[in-house]
């Protein structure tokens, strides 16, 4: 893991970040467009952490904070890098994140029907709360 670096990723990384979803993240939002991921770049510029292994960017995590409540969007490793601690360095960057910001829960938004990540998220420590149900609403105009 020596090679692999994590960064925050900046305006010159969206458009690579956007073909990387949809190369290794599982389903797509009604965000994952330019526009939605530049707001979120210039909201909260070390939310979206990249990490690379020798210049190519091989895996992503939003570690979004919101003053109250650390979120998780967006973990994903590149099919041929995965089982390679990736996703959880990725993981140990976003929650260094958190703590330095003062957080202290984190929630992450994961596919009902991914079950590679719930073991994933498992292994990395999260737990699925039964007594919660996420409710969703668009707002797209």
């Amino acid at each position: 893991m020596d090679d692999l670096r994590i960064r925050p990723a900046a305006p010159a990384d969206l458009d690579a970040v956007l073909a990387f979803w949809k190369a290794a993240a599982e389903g797509t939002s009604i965000s994952d467009d330019r526009s939605g991921v530049e707001r979120l770049v210039a909201r909260d510029p070390g939310a979206l952490l990249l990490a690379e292994r020798g210049g190519e960017l091989v895996g992503t995590v939003i570690a979004g904070f919101d003053g109250w409540r650390c979120h998780l969007y967006r973990l994903a490793v590149h099919p041929e890098q995965r089982r390679r601690g990736i996703g959880t360095a990725l993981l140990a960057a976003a929650e260094e994140r958190f703590a330095a910001l003062g957080g202290r829960r984190a929630d992450a938004m994961v596919l009902n029907r991914n079950e590679r990540a719930h073991h994933a998220w498992h292994a990395a420590g999260y737990a699925p709360e039964p007594q919660w149900s996420r409710w969703v609403k668009h707002l797209d105009r």
